[in-house]
Formats: C-alpha cells, structure tokens, sequence
C-alpha cells in the first residue's frame, strides 16, 4: 500500500507562522497545473506497482483551485494509476473557502472522502495574530456545511501556544471543537520558524513572543481534555475518536511508500528519499522540458532506525527495538539509560513515551539516535 500527496503552492494570505512553500500569487495557476500533469506522467514507475491507498491534497491552500482545475488534476492522476481501492482521500481547506454548499459536495464527487480544516481557533484575537485569512464565525460556518453535505470525516487544526491565547479560551476552544462532534482533531503549538513572518515581528517588537511554558501547559490541558471525551492520542499532535486515523499520515509513520507530487513535496519509497525544488517558476520550467526537478538521498542504515525512532515515539504503537539486531538493540539500551524512566515505558521490546514524555519526543528520539549500523 502508498499514498500519493499533491501539493498545491497557492493561499490567499500568508499565515505568518507559515513556513510551507506557497505563493499569494495565482499568476502562474494554469501553468502549474500543466507542469503538475507532466510530472505525473513522468513520475508513474517511483511506487513500481504499489497499491495506492490514500491521495492527501495539501499546501499551501488546495481549496484555492477551482472545481474544474481539480477535476482535471485527479482525472490525470486516475488515467496513470488505479485509485479504484484507495480508501481515504483527504484535502486541506481553509474555512473562508467552504462557504459554497455545492461546492462542498461537488469535491465528494471527484473522490474526496475526507475534509481537513485549517480552523486554529475559534477566537478572532489569536487568528488576527496569526494573520489567518478567516474569521471565528466562518470558522463554525465551514464545519456546519461540510456535515451538512454528508461528510462524517471531518478533521480540525487547532493551535495552542499562541500569545493572545489565554488558558481559559484554549480550554473553550476545545469545548467548541467537542460540541461538533468531529471524529479528528490535530493540535499544534505555535512555533516561530526562521525566516517566517511571525519571526521576523517577534524580533521587531511588533507581536509578542511565544511562551514556551503556556504551550507545555497548554498541551497538558489538551491531553487530559481530550482524554477526557474519549479521543485517543494516536499521535503526539493527533487525537481520534472510534480509531477514525489519519490514514494518510498514520503510513507516514508506519514508513509506507509515497509519492510526492509538486512543488517542494516530499517523496520516499524505502530506498530514498527526495524533494522537488520549493519555487513554482523552477518547478513549472523543469517540465516544460520534461525534467523531473529534484535533490535526492539515498537513506543509511542508520537513517532509517532513526527515522523509524523518531516517527515511533511519537504514535501510540511506539517503536520496536525487537525488530533489529544485536549491535543495535545494545546502542539503543544504552542510550536509553540517560532517559528519565518517567518518560517512556518498555515492554516485550517495545518502547514508547508517557504523557509526561510526549512533551519531549524530539528531544528523546535525538537521545536514542544510532551513529553507526552495519546491518538491520
């Protein structure tokens, strides 16, 4: 089984915490769309045969693109593989672009099965400090529409941490989220990447700064809430009610197969991975003349036991050091002896992270990293 993602390059306002590869411009739209199918074509033998299980439209904002752009895009990709047992196909919308109910149900047409919706809050204070392009009440309007055209996976993006955001409004946002009764909640703290815009205020003075504590206690609020109403922490930023997973991005984790298709997507089929150049005009003029635009790594041995501790750690199916041999199970065990034992627990081989331990993950993987591999 692989999964296919496309990335569409466009939004209608830059987020400023943002640090996708996007344009605010539409100028080059029906050009990119033409170098997309190109690439397509071009890229038909990366998954060699693969079943494809899941398609995840993301971005940037794929809503951007109008029905018709996206009808030729998925009639394209169906023409070159068999999408007949794919079983969730997801795209990422923003709030202000699902305000046609037809609309809504047209995509479920061209295949989608799935909506995930960049709402981040249900406050107007925190999406203004974010620069989002919607506002709370569009925020409810968009998850009311989709229900109503029949869609029943239905999943959310909620971020804490940030400045404007008081414990008592995260704890309300939370309480909104659950009165929808959506199936799918991912929750992210605000983080200031170099180069964004947000960082770029921070250090001028002209936003306040993130607080590193308010997001740790903030996350601890949304483990226990969501606990609470039953969602199960399948992954350190992804909550699930009745198993409804993430398929797409749960094989991300499982290290599946995927194709990455547009500009700086991402792609991996156990043997390497690459990622295609992060600027639309590059991308669009590379296949104009048929050249597929990309910089690539063949993983190590080593790479790919990190990667499989880093992704691990983070779901709640952990990460198996039984799966390996000798010289890596001891290098594990003993880097595993500088971690505090109330962050993870180890059973039958088995190792994975408390809650208290899910506040350092990354910091914990990096721990347990391997240097040197000779056979897996």
């Amino acid at each position: 089984m692989a999964g296919i993602y496309i990335h569409i390059p466009f939004c209608k306002q830059a987020c400023n915490y943002c640090n996708f590869y996007f344009s605010t411009s539409l100028g080059n739209k029906e050009n990119f769309i033409h170098a997309l199918l190109k690439e397509i074509e071009l890229t038909k033998e990366y998954l060699k045969g693969e079943v494809i299980e899941t398609i995840y439209l993301g971005g940037g904002t794929p809503s951007q693109l109008s029905l018709e752009d996206l009808k030729l895009i998925i009639g394209n990709l169906s023409s070159v593989y068999d999408l007949s047992r794919v079983t969730e196909f997801t795209i990422e919308a923003n709030p202000d672009d699902l305000k046609d109910s037809s609309t809504i149900r047209a995509l479920g047409t061209l295949g989608v099965t799935r909506f995930s919706i960049g709402v981040q809050s249900f406050f107007d204070e925190d999406l203004q400090y974010m620069n989002r392009a919607h506002n709370s009440k569009e925020a409810m309007a968009s998850i009311k529409r989709v229900q109503d055209a029949g869609f029943k996976n239905i999943s959310i993006d909620l971020i804490y941490g940030t400045p404007t955001l008081t414990d008592v409004n995260w704890r309300k946002n939370l309480e909104i989220a659950f009165a929808w009764n959506i199936s799918h909640i991912s929750s992210y703290a605000l983080t200031v990447e170099a180069k964004t815009s947000l960082d770029r205020k921070i250090r001028k003075g002209e936003l306040k700064a993130v607080n590193e504590e308010q997001s740790a206690r903030q996350f601890r609020v949304l483990m226990d809430e969501m606990r609470a109403q039953k969602f199960e922490q399948y992954e350190i930023s992804n909550f699930a009610r009745d198993g409804i997973y993430a398929i797409h991005n749960s094989n991300y984790w499982f290290g599946k197969k995927y194709l990455g298709l547009g500009p700086s997507a991402h792609s991996y089929n156990k043997i390497n991975r690459r990622w295609n150049v992060s600027n639309n005009v590059e991308y669009i003029n590379s296949l104009k003349n048929r050249i597929l635009n990309f910089e690539e790594e063949i993983l190590t041995e080593a790479q790919r036991v990190n990667e499989k501790i880093m992704t691990g750690l983070r779901t709640i199916w952990g990460f198996s050091i039984k799966d390996y041999e000798l010289p890596i199970i001891e290098e594990i065990q003993k880097n595993l002896a500088s971690i505090d034992v109330e962050h993870y627990t180890q059973e039958d081989g088995i190792l994975k992270l408390t809650q208290e331990g899910r506040l350092f993950a990354d910091a914990i993987a990096a721990q347990l990293f391997v240097e040197e591999v000779e056979k897996v």
